[in-house]
C-alpha cells in the first residue's frame, strides 16, 4: 500500500477520466461522494452532457465502524475479479468493470443511475415481474459455469486459491453463524423481543444444525459466489435488473447464495405486516413475493439441471443420479442459509430497511418474532422440506 492514498473527489474524477474514453476530451467534470454504507468510497463522476461512472475505493477499515477494524483493501481485487468473471458468463445482469487499479484499491464501473436499489423498490411495495427470472438466469450461469461441472479440476483450484477472500469471510461466518446464537456485543436487538433472541442463545438442537451449515460454508467451494446476496445488492429498473457489490466472493456452497436471495424477499413479505396498512394491498404484495419466490427456483432449478444434462464436462459427474441428488442438496442448503440469513437480519449486527422502516414497535416486533420462527423452521426443517411450494406452505402457516 506503498502508494495508496485516500481518494478525493478530484482524485476520483481524474481516476475516471484516465481510465475511460466516455467524456472525451473537453468534458466539465464534477463529482459526488455518496458512499456505500459500510465499507467503502463510492463516487459518482459525470460529465456536462449526462454521462457518468462510478469509482469505488476499498478503504483500509469498516467505514461503518472506523480505523478500530482494520480490512483489507484486497477486497477490492476479489470484487473486480468477481464482477468481471460474473459479467462474461451473464453480461445482462451484472454490473460492468471498465478498471481495477490495484495500488489505489480503485474500481470503475458503469453507472446505474437509470436504476433503484431492490430493497428500497420492495419497501415501497413495487414490482417487477422480470425480477424473479432474471436473477435465477443469474445465478444459474455464474454459479454453474464456475462449477466443478463446467471447469477442470486444475482450473477450478487455480481460481478458488486466487479468491480465498479470508478476511470478509470471516465477517460473513461471525455475523451469519455466531453472533446471533450468542450474546455478543455486536447483536442489535429490538428490546421488544429480547426474550425471543435469548431463546435462540440457549437452543442446543438448532446450535447443532447451524453449524453443520457453517461447516459447510467453511468447507465446501462448489462455485464462485456472489457472496452478498441480498436485495441491496441488487439494482433494478422496468426492464432489467443488475448485480453488484461483490467484494465477498469467494468459492463457497451454491445454497448460500441461492438461499441470501430468498431469505430477503421472505423479510420483504414478512416486513409489509407493518409496512401496508391496507389488508388487501398488503396481501396482494405478499402473493407477488411468493410468486417471485417460486418462480426464483424452479427457473434457477431448470436452468442448472439443464446445463447438468448438457454440458457437463466431466463423465463421473454425469451420472443422473448423482445429479439429482446435487439439485435436491443445494435446495436443502438454500433453506437453511436462507434460515440463517432470516435470523441474522432481525437479531445481528446489521439489520434491513425492511423492519427498521415499520414506525410502529408492536408490528414490527410482531414481523421480527416471525422471521425468527420462520428462519428457525427452515434450518431445522430443510432435510424434510423437498419442494418450493412446502417452504411456501410453512411461510402461510405461521402463527
Amino acid at each position: 500500500m506503498a502508494g495508496y492514498q485516500t481518494f478525493t473527489t478530484e482524485d476520483a474524477m481524474r481516476f475516471a477520466d484516465e481510465h475511460s474514453g466516455l467524456f472525451g476530451d473537453h468534458s466539465k467534470l464534477s463529482c459526488e461522494e455518496f458512499g456505500d454504507g459500510n465499507l467503502n468510497l463510492v463516487f459518482r463522476v459525470e460529465n456536462d452532457k449526462g454521462s457518468s461512472l462510478i469509482v469505488k475505493q476499498a478503504l483500509p477499515y469498516a467505514r461503518c465502524v472506523g480505523e478500530s477494524w482494520p480490512l483489507t483493501t484486497d477486497r477490492a481485487r476479489i470484487e473486480a475479479e468477481v464482477l468481471i468473471t460474473h459479467c462474461k458468463l451473464c453480461p445482462d445482469h451484472t454490473v460492468e468493470v471498465l478498471h481495477y487499479d490495484a495500488e489505489q484499491a480503485a474500481i470503475l464501473m458503469e453507472d446505474l443511475k437509470d436504476y433503484r436499489i431492490l430493497r428500497s423498490e420492495l419497501v415501497a411495495a413495487k414490482q417487477f415481474e422480470h425480477l424473479a427470472p432474471q436473477l435465477a438466469a443469474y445465478l444459474a450461469n455464474t454459479l454453474y459455469y464456475t462449477s466443478d461441472f463446467a471447469l477442470t479440476g486444475p482450473n477450478k483450484k487455480q481460481q478458488l486459491g486466487r479468491l480465498l477472500n479470508p478476511e470478509l469471510c470471516l465477517i460473513t461466518e461471525d455475523l451469519f453463524f455466531t453472533d446471533p446464537y450468542c450474546n455478543h456485543e455486536r447483536n442489535n436487538i429490538n428490546i421488544e423481543i429480547r426474550n425471543d433472541a435469548q431463546q435462540l442463545w440457549h437452543d442446543e438442537t438448532l446450535h447443532a444444525e447451524v453449524a453443520q451449515l457453517k461447516a459447510d460454508f467453511l468447507s465446501k467451494p462448489q462455485a464462485l459466489l456472489h457472496g452478498d446476496m441480498h436485495s441491496g445488492s441488487i439494482f433494478i429498473n422496468d426492464d432489467n435488473c443488475k448485480v453488484i457489490d461483490a467484494e465477498f466472493g469467494f468459492y463457497g456452497p451454491i445454497g448460500f447464495d441461492v438461499g441470501s436471495l430468498v431469505a430477503n424477499l421472505l423479510l420483504n413479505y414478512l416486513g409489509h405486516f407493518g409496512l401496508t396498512a391496507d389488508t388487501a394491498a398488503r396481501e396482494q404484495h405478499q402473493s407477488y413475493l411468493l410468486s417471485q419466490i417460486e418462480t426464483l427456483w424452479q427457473q434457477f432449478a431448470e436452468q442448472f439441471k439443464q446445463l447438468l444434462s448438457n454440458e457437463c464436462r466431466e463423465p463421473t459427474l454425469q451420472n443422473n443420479l448423482y445429479q439429482q441428488r446435487f439439485m435436491q442438496q443445494i435446495f436443502t442448503d438454500t433453506l437453511g442459509y436462507a434460515g440463517c440469513e432470516l435470523i441474522r437480519r432481525t437479531v445481528g449486527l446489521a439489520h434491513v430497511a425492511d423492519f427498521e422502516h415499520i414506525t410502529d414497535s408492536t408490528q414490527r416486533a410482531h414481523s421480527e418474532r416471525k422471521a425468527l420462527q420462520l428462519g428457525r423452521e427452515l434450518i431445522m426443517q430443510r432435510h424434510e422440506l423437498s419442494s418450493i411450494n412446502q417452504l411456501i406452505t410453512l411461510l402461510r402457516y405461521l402463527k
